[in-house]
Order: structure tokens, then sequence, then C-alpha cells
């Protein structure tokens, strides 16, 4: 499909520079607090950090949910609002983002899952759209945990565009990690699977007139302070300032079209 000819394209240093000095970042995080993925031990006792350094994504299927009753559900497709699909970062930021949406006449239904990566969400937005049929716009809020397996994206956004078609709009939030709780060999696999991530958004937006991409990852390393003050782990807005600068992306995104 052509693109807008004003529609913003991040170079590929753009991408891979955002946020690199988050993996010098002194943020104080748990690891309860990270991505439900870390490197794990081996028979031999040594520490396996996965296929991309970033080491293995764990189970979340038990995770926190925030999942909309099917009465919201049905409001949110029949007043043509927006579906948003996401993880950890939706289930912390997705009440703050209903407030905001609603006080602009906008309803929202949330499918959102702790430590999920992007295939079960597109998974959730196929039943969804099977079950109820879509609105207009649809927002996705997944990625942070494909970092470790970050080859996986691109389909899995083929497979987004494929379930919406041409008529709606996605809005994708690209990904920044470097988790604070690991050291630093594994931050900087973490910002380079990140960059990795959106590099595959960014060229997917290139394919897909109808794809929109918010550049959290841009905003992050646009200004040296950002990092520390905007993510309270490497990875999950602080609150309230993280929350407020994500989510303010996210709805200037939507009043854009």
């Amino acid at each position: 499909m052509r693109k807008r000819l004003g529609s913003f394209r991040p170079s590929r240093r753009l991408l891979f520079a955002a946020g690199t000095a988050a993996a010098a970042s002194t943020v104080a995080a748990t690891a309860a607090e990270a991505v439900p993925g870390s490197p794990v031990a081996t028979s031999s006792g040594l520490l396996s950090l996965g296929a991309y350094g970033s080491g293995v994504l764990g189970a979340w299927e038990r995770q926190a949910r925030a999942i909309s009753n099917e009465q919201q559900i049905r409001k949110t497709r029949e007043t043509d609002g927006v579906f948003m699909f996401g993880d950890s970062i939706g289930v912390q930021d997705g009440p703050a983002l209903a407030r905001q949406l609603t006080q602009l006449g906008i309803s929202i239904a949330v499918h959102n899952w702790a430590g999920r990566p992007v295939t079960p969400a597109v998974d959730a937005l196929d039943l969804w759209a099977q079950q109820y049929g879509l609105p207009h716009r649809i927002l996705m809020s997944v990625g942070s945990n494909d970092i470790f397996t970050p080859p996986a994206v691109e389909a899995q956004v083929d497979r987004t565009m494929g379930i919406v078609g041409e008529e709606r709009i996605v809005y994708w939030v690209n990904v920044q990690a470097a988790r604070t709780a690991h050291g630093p060999d594994i931050k900087v696999a973490d910002q380079r699977n990140s960059a990795w991530i959106n590099l595959q958004l960014a060229d997917a937006q290139r394919r897909y007139d109808n794809l929109r991409i918010v550049h959290w990852a841009e905003h992050l390393a646009s200004s040296p302070n950002r990092l520390a003050r905007l993510l309270r782990d490497g990875l999950h807005p602080s609150v309230p300032l993280g929350q407020n600068a994500r989510n303010g992306l996210i709805i200037e995104a939507i009043k854009a079209g």
C-alpha cells in the first residue's frame, strides 16, 4: 500500500540509538518487576541466556491480567471505540489510559495480560474479531516480551494487519527494554533486541498504510534523563511520569487518526 507522504519514518540509526543509554541506567528494580524472563540454569549449572542473549521467557499464563467483560466489549464495538491488546505495561497503564479516552468520549475495551508476547496477543485479537467484530481503531501495546525471540514479531504484525483489514487503523507502541535487574550483558542484549523489534515495526509501517507506530523508544531516547525518570526498571513506565508520557503519546496518535 502507498504510505502517506507526511508519515514519520525513523532511520535505522535512530532506532538503534533509541534508549542505548538504558544499558547504563541505575534505576533500582527488583526481579519481580522485570519482564518475566531471565537467565536459567542449565544441567551443567551454567546460565543460559537463550538464543538472543536476553534469557528465556517464563510462564506468563498465571500472571496478572485485565480483560474487559462482554458488556464493555460490545459497547466499545457498537460505539466504534478502541480495542486494546497489551502486556504488563497495559495492565499497569490501561486504567489511566481508559480514563483519558473516556474524557474524550472514546470507549475502550482491553485485553491486557502481563508477560504475554505478541503471538498470543494476536490470538486474542483474532478471537474478538470473530466473536464481536472490530471497531475502527486497534491499539497493540505488546512486544516487550518478544526480546527473547525477536524474529517472531514480523509475522505477527502481518497477521494482525490481515485480521483487521485495510479499513481499520492499528496503533502499535514500539518497545524499549534494558532491564536494570540484570547485568550489563543482558541489558545490552535487551536493547539490541528492542531495536530489532522496532525495526520490524518500522518496516511493516512501510507496507501498511493503516499502521501507525507510537514512538515510545524514540521519545525516551530524545533526552538524556528520560530513561531514568520515565522508566522504573528499564522497562515499565514510572508512575505517574512515565505512565503519563506513554499514554500521552498514545492519545496523540489516536487523535491524529
